[in-house]
């Protein structure tokens, strides 16, 4: 188990407010290959509340990455609706959606998506620095964001200098950084041992416990699933069930 760590101090008047974080109202997406075309999304209706942990699962191929893509805004969608935070991404530009995103969505993805050439306070601090942060703000809250995740005495170690947990406990950090409504980690544990895996986990059930932060994960793995308070299960394109945990 992590040492408990101090909170992550908000940036946004709304954070940790209860209410409705994200919406999906009868999202429908297609993709075109050639003249084949393959229904991904068939009228998806999902309803995700500030401060839960909440795991999409189902076989490859059931569309649950596509959800959480068109959730975040990083794919369209052919028809419905997407709120994050009230704000109907179907009607925002694509810089505004880029803006918001930068603002109030963290990303957690299996591969790190570290760059090798910079350290892990540089990785953090980076995206905070594109979004239009200052210098000193950025560094101070990749500072902190790192020391919540158990890594300040690794600021200045490049990704090849860390371990497989290491790197993924800097992707938190940098997708904590920002003050996010909600994290979305795509695979989070696919590349690390079992080991490194519950580590990670435990920092998750720790951000949600203490920070209320909220968490949208995509798994196949079931320890990854069982840390999740909600079970929403994909096949076809489509959620059978969204199930309510004792986690």
């Amino acid at each position: 188990m992590l040492d408990r760590r101090p909170r992550f101090e908000p940036v946004s008047p709304e954070a940790g407010a209860a209410g409705l974080v994200v919406e999906a109202r009868e999202v429908s997406k297609t993709y075109r290959l050639g003249r084949v075309q393959v229904p991904a999304l068939r009228g998806v209706t999902l309803r995700i509340e500030r401060g839960e942990i909440v795991a999409i699962v189902g076989p490859s191929g059931c569309g649950k990455t596509t959800l959480l893509h068109c959730l975040s805004g990083l794919e369209d969608f052919d028809s419905g609706e997407v709120l994050l935070e009230g704000q109907n991404l179907a009607s925002m530009s694509d810089s505004a959606k880029a803006e918001h995103r930068a603002r109030r969505v963290g990303f957690v993805f299996q591969s790190y998506n570290l760059l090798p050439v910079l350290n892990a306070l540089e990785n953090v601090e980076l995206p905070l620095l594109l979004a239009g942060q200052s210098a000193s703000q950025a560094r101070r809250r990749a500072t902190r964001a790192l020391e919540v995740v158990g890594l300040e005495n690794r600021l200045r170690h490049r990704p090849s200098e860390l371990s497989g947990g290491q790197q993924q406990r800097v992707a938190v950090a940098r997708a904590l950084a920002p003050d996010p409504a909600v994290i979305f980690a795509d695979e989070p544990t696919g590349n690390l041992d079992s080991d490194s895996a519950e580590e990670v986990m435990a920092l998750i059930d720790e951000l949600n416990a203490d920070n209320g932060q909220t968490f949208v994960l995509v798994t196949h793995a079931r320890e990854v699933a069982a840390h999740a308070r909600r079970i929403v299960r994909m096949r076809d394109g489509e959620i059978v069930a969204d199930e309510a945990t004792t986690a």
